[in-house]
């Protein structure tokens, strides 16, 4: 069962620390996708497997809502500029930002499977 309370912290861990990660770009956002899976993981406890899990599921709910925010800009920018082709820009942009925040949600997966590892069992 999944424990959306672990997977909400895990998420705004991953945002606060995304913040922060402007200051070293790549690595900075590859570690704050570590943290927040690893505190949604850890949180959550169970194993590997649930701590995958949890770590997975915080890491693609922050970039599905970023992207969600992304792509209602571009179609509101869009709209301002293109007239009625704006919403097919906001939303190809949300298609193409909700899938690179599930591959980029994989480094959350594996700071999840190492918090649910070292995390109380359930």
């Amino acid at each position: 069962m999944t424990d959306w309370r672990a997977v909400g912290i895990g998420f705004l861990v991953s945002v606060v620390a995304g913040v922060f990660a402007f200051a070293i770009p790549v690595i900075g956002h590859i570690g704050a996708g570590l943290l927040g899976g690893f505190v949604a993981g850890y949180l959550a406890g169970g194993g590997v497997g649930s701590g995958l899990w949890h770590g997975l599921l915080a890491g693609a709910v922050g970039g599905l809502a970023v992207a969600v925010l992304f792509g209602l800009g571009a179609g509101l920018v869009g709209s301002v500029a293109a007239g009625p082709l704006g919403g097919f820009v906001g939303a190809s942009v949300f298609v193409v930002g909700a899938v690179v925040a599930l591959v980029l949600a994989i480094d959350s997966a594996i700071g999840g499977a190492v918090g649910g590892l070292i995390g109380p069992r359930g």
